[in-house]
């Protein structure tokens, strides 16, 4: 029994748009971190003049572990070969590129894919961190999906008790912190240098001890009602 036309239509518009995934046809760069029905994290690596081969990513955000030069050539669209600095974030439109490191150094960058369909359910924020704690939390990348916040704490530094919705640290400092709790506990969280992680809604007040930390935090946003 032949298919009609319009099943055939239905049957391709199904197939995946982004087919080159880096995992799979650029392994020696891209390394999966964590992956779960929002996000797939990915850790990528290159050396000095290497070039990836052309690949698909969604709507990311990059997060910069390192200083790079590297020349980001979209499909159809301008070469990019803007320095970045250790810390920065960028917001990655969805689309088809090739990655080369122009520079001298070997460059590290997280990279933050926000999946399909977005976060239909989720804790609502009602006490935002760049709202009330502006010194420690800067703003500093989004789109329709996420937020990107620059998380920058001195030594013995404390927040005010804030919320944040789902979301993935990126920590470009390693130390130790201490997590006060809505319900009056407290718990040390240790940070590794380079260190991601994905957490569920949550709500705390952080306090640094002898030394500061420096993160980014993508937070993701829930789809519109």
């Amino acid at each position: 029994m032949r298919c009609p036309l319009a099943v055939l239509v239905l049957l391709s518009a199904a197939v995946p748009a982004y087919a080159q995934d880096p995992v799979k046809v650029d392994p020696q760069h891209h390394k999966v971190e964590i992956e779960n029905a929002h996000v797939r994290v990915l850790r990528i690596t290159l050396g000095p003049g290497d070039k990836t081969p052309p690949h698909d990513h969604p709507a990311s955000m990059a997060i910069f572990l390192t200083d790079a030069r590297n020349r980001l050539s979209p499909a159809g669209g301008a070469v990019d070969e803007s320095p970045r600095k250790r810390g920065d974030v960028v917001a990655v439109p969805g689309g088809k590129h090739t990655v080369e490191n122009i520079g001298s150094e070997r460059m590290e960058i997280v990279l933050v894919e926000l999946k399909n369909p977005p976060m239909k359910q989720g804790k609502a924020v009602a006490r935002d961190a760049a709202t009330l704690d502006p010194k420690h939390y800067t703003v500093v990348a989004e789109n329709d999906r996420a937020r990107a916040l620059r998380i920058n704490y001195g030594p013995k530094e404390k927040s005010v008790m804030h919320d944040h919705p789902a979301n993935v640290a990126v920590f470009l400092t390693g130390t130790k912190v201490m997590m006060h709790l809505p319900d009056g506990k407290s718990a040390e969280a240790a940070v590794e240098r380079g260190g991601v992680q994905f957490s569920e809604a949550q709500s705390h007040q952080p306090e640094t001890s002898s030394e500061g930390v420096q993160a980014v935090v993508v937070e993701l946003k829930l789809a519109a009602r």
